[in-house]
């Protein structure tokens, strides 16, 4: 019996194969006959995870992979391939779409040592994901058609020679990626952001800092002939690291007018440095709706670390902030501020938070440090209430709240849709007697309005 002609269209078939959802089905498939082999073999090879499996397609090398009576095999003693060898791997490796390379693969870098790194081994490579620290390795796996790329450059003790030089292959090698989405990815230099600038397809971008990268080139001011465009899509952008000052520089000479999303994890933020980091990234003060800053240690000697956001008093398109800072903004639902490093000395009082939230009249949860002892505001005036709020985490710097009556008293007349206070840290009993309060509070509103109902 004759197979229908459809059964012999490649595309037609990897879309009913792709309904398989075993390995061990497409590997039935592609065996078969000879015009399912292709794509079974298509899909079977579309994604791995590590380079085993695609080393197993190597005769020699296959005892070593799937017969091995240890879980890691050491490839010291272990010859490269061999011209033979390596072209049955690239048949192999060019049906790969995606790639999960963890950092026990650095091992096996030494194994390709006969192919070029000017050849492109993955030809149909979209999805990358790699920790390695073999700068070499590092130019065979970044394919031209890449769209999403994750690289962690990590090091040895003895490599720290060949850092500068990775690193400079790396922004080389990324400008040969033309179809780029997001790329996660260790520092670039000014071409390389050049070429990024000019991606409409870049959507995402994150970059890891680390101080042993040694002199970092971000800080020396682009030639004046290189002119950046717009990242005109680029809406969401992060740095990790020792990285305030890179991304301040990176964000006071390039345009990005669709940013979304921003996003920094400092390791020691200064407080200096924070200040500037936020008066460069006010130029995205119109797109801006979601921020987090995050960091380990702060050093601010004045202790005025809280004042430094004043330069984020007119992002008047925040939805969601984390950092380490109080103000307003009239879009914000959610305000989270940790202030762990100044745990000692609660700075905001009720009557700060007041004048603040004044302008943030869809905030509906509140997370933040608060001083209880120092109350500002009479508890029984007429009070403004804020009827958006449903959820208040509070924490104060001091072992005991103070007057938990009072503490209540303002929470219950400002916040009437606060039914309790949550901790969020690790004083479990610490508010018990406030939320006491402001329940016998509402019992006593709620049977008085019921008494009235009856009367009338």
């Amino acid at each position: 019996m004759m197979q229908h002609q459809a059964l012999l269209v490649h595309d037609v078939l990897l879309d009913i194969f792709a309904y398989m959802d075993r390995r061990k089905f497409l590997a039935a498939l592609a065996v078969t006959c000879k015009a399912f082999y292709e794509p079974a073999m298509d899909l079977l090879w579309a994604k791995i995870d590590g380079l085993e499996p695609l080393l197993g397609c190597v005769t020699r090398l296959h005892p070593l992979v799937y017969h091995r009576s240890k879980d890691f095999w050491e490839t010291a003693d272990v010859e490269p391939l061999s011209t033979d060898e390596a072209r049955e791997f690239l048949r192999h490796s060019a049906r790969i779409r995606s790639l999960v390379s963890p950092r026990n693969d650095n091992r096996f870098a030494s194994l390709f040592s006969v192919i070029p790194v000017e050849l492109c081994i993955w030809p149909r490579l979209q999805q990358l994901f790699i920790s390695n620290s073999n700068y070499r390795a590092l130019l065979l796996f970044l394919s031209p058609t890449l769209r999403c790329c994750s690289v962690y450059h990590w090091h040895e003790d003895d490599e720290y020679h060949a850092i500068p030089r990775a690193l400079s292959l790396l922004s080389d090698r990324v400008q040969l990626c033309k179809e780029l989405e997001t790329l996660s990815c260790p520092t670039l230099d000014w071409a390389a952001w050049k070429h990024l600038s000019n991606l409409p397809t870049l959507t995402g971008l994150t970059v890891n800092v680390r101080r042993i990268h040694g002199t970092p080139p971000w800080l020396v001011e682009p030639h004046d002939m290189v002119i950046f465009s717009p990242f005109l899509h680029l809406t969401s952008l992060s740095f990790t690291g020792d990285c305030a000052a890179y991304a301040t520089t990176i964000l006071q000479h390039l345009q990005i007018p669709s940013l979304k999303s921003f996003f920094i994890q400092e390791i020691l933020l200064v407080s200096t440095e924070a200040e500037r980091l936020f008066r460069a990234l006010s130029h995205c003060k119109q797109t801006l709706e979601e921020l987090t800053v995050i960091f380990r240690e702060c050093h601010d000697p004045q202790r005025n670390a809280l004042t430094v956001i004043s330069h984020l008093l007119s992002f008047t398109q925040l939805r969601t902030l984390q950092l380490c800072a109080m103000s307003a903004w009239p879009h914000i639902h959610r305000l989270r501020i940790e202030d762990f490093g100044f745990r000692s000395s609660a700075t905001v009082t009720f009557r700060g938070l007041f004048t603040a939230i004044r302008q943030c009249p869809q905030l509906e949860s509140l997370q933040l440090l608060i001083d209880t002892f120092n109350i500002d505001i009479d508890p029984d005036a007429e009070p403004i209430q804020h009827t958006s709020f449903k959820r208040l985490d509070l924490e104060t710097s001091y072992s005991y709240i103070g007057n938990a009556e009072v503490v209540a008293r303002i929470i219950f007349n400002w916040f009437p849709c606060v039914d309790e206070v949550s901790k969020y840290m690790n004083n479990s009993r610490l508010w018990k007697e406030v939320n006491e309060h402001l329940t016998s509070m509402r019992t006593a509103t709620a049977l008085h309005a019921i008494g009235a109902a009856l009367n009338t």
